[in-house]
């Protein structure tokens, strides 16, 4: 009897009735890979934007249909003989940060309990995905919390530490200061020593804002966002961190001190939240007067400035595995000496995914969405 497993699969580009459940045959591990029973399945925006059709990535990519997710963890439930027996290649790395010597993982094996990323397809009862970016689960952490930490953290990691070079005592600009990225960026200025300002949009979000490490934070709800931002940092920001899009991107640039940087990694206000009678489609004529919106930043502009624009998106770690290492390298000792703390998450069913991309759509939630197989 074949063994089967259950994936969230999308055909055509859409609402959340794109959303279809579907069981297949089970997928057997190739050359270096495991496969993973998933426990907990990580939900981020881009899943959204994969949802809608306007994910570059997967469509060069995958195509479709696509099956959406980056994130999971759970446990090994097969892995390829070589990877059943071959451990890590390579030896010590000195920890940057003060942090202890790091010593890559060992080949994950049948029965560890694991956390990890792919590229697409994450929204599944298994999955299988290359066995140098599957990771140990943190001990003390459950399963929802591992499987919400690997995008937003990856995400907070490259663009503050691989995009950006920030003096000491420096201070950055977070905007989405209460979400997954968000409260990752904190935490991670906040090792560093850095002052982190927070912008979240509504009260209820200041205290998650200030909880993961804000010195400060603006509520937009209450008061004007740049005139509050200049207070805060009179002489500009080392980095504004904006997944934002049209609506702050020109201001945040105008944020940056002298050899400040600018990293965009979304744009959320492009990408109506609830449109078309709240089914989660997309109103292209609201993108459009979005793209229309977005600032074109001119390097002559930046050169005479002095400011850098830099812009990204985490599908390039599949062709980028030294980049994976690197971050992993700072992120699992920081996490075994407590120096992060696990996401807070809300989970929903696999069965109920759309009233998951719902939650996120709305801009309300806090934290980090996860399903539950």
């Amino acid at each position: 009897m074949t063994a089967n497993r259950t994936v969230v699969r999308v055909h055509s580009p859409g609402g959340y009735e794109r959303l279809e459940l579907e069981t297949e045959p089970l997928l057997e591990p190739g050359p270096g890979e495991v496969r993973v029973r998933t426990r907990a399945v990580g939900v981020n925006y881009a899943d959204c934007a994969v949802r809608w059709g306007v994910y570059r990535s997967a469509r060069e990519l995958v195509g479709w249909p696509i099956v959406p997710g980056f994130e999971f963890a759970g446990e090994v439930d097969a892995a390829e003989p070589e990877t059943r027996s071959t451990p890590s290649a390579g030896g010590d790395e000195p920890g940057r940060d003060g942090a202890a010597e790091w010593t890559p993982p060992r080949r994950p094996r049948v029965g560890d309990r694991v956390f990890g990323v792919r590229l697409f397809g994450g929204y599944a009862s298994h999955v299988t995905a290359p066995a140098a970016q599957v990771f140990p689960l943190p001990k003390g952490w459950t399963d929802e919390q591992a499987a919400a930490f690997p995008v937003a953290f990856l995400t907070a990691y490259h663009g503050l530490f691989q995009c950006v070079r920030i003096r000491e005592g420096g201070t950055i600009l977070v905007h989405s200061a209460a979400g997954g990225v968000g409260t990752a960026l904190l935490q991670l200025a906040r090792i560093r020593g850095w002052r982190a300002i927070g912008v979240v949009g509504r009260r209820h979000k200041e205290a998650v804002a200030r909880e993961f490490g804000a010195a400060e934070v603006i509520v937009r709800e209450e008061e004007d966002l740049w005139a509050a931002a200049h207070r805060h940092a009179p002489g500009g920001y080392d980095a504004v961190l904006d997944a934002s899009g049209p609506e702050t991107l020109a201001h945040s640039f105008e944020a940056l001190a002298p050899t400040g940087k600018l990293v965009v990694y979304g744009f959320h206000t492009m990408l109506p939240r609830s449109s078309h009678r709240g089914r989660g489609r997309m109103s292209w004529t609201r993108a459009a007067l979005g793209w229309l919106r977005t600032p074109r930043f001119s390097p002559l502009r930046m050169t005479a400035d002095n400011r850098t624009v830099a812009g990204f998106n985490l599908s390039f770690l599949g062709d980028r595995q030294d980049l994976l290492d690197e971050a992993m390298a700072d992120l699992l000792p920081w996490i075994a000496e407590g120096r992060i703390q696990p996401p807070a998450t809300t989970t929903y069913p696999l069965d109920r995914v759309g009233e998951a991309h719902r939650a996120l759509e709305s801009a309300m939630t806090t934290g980090k969405l996860v399903l539950v197989p």
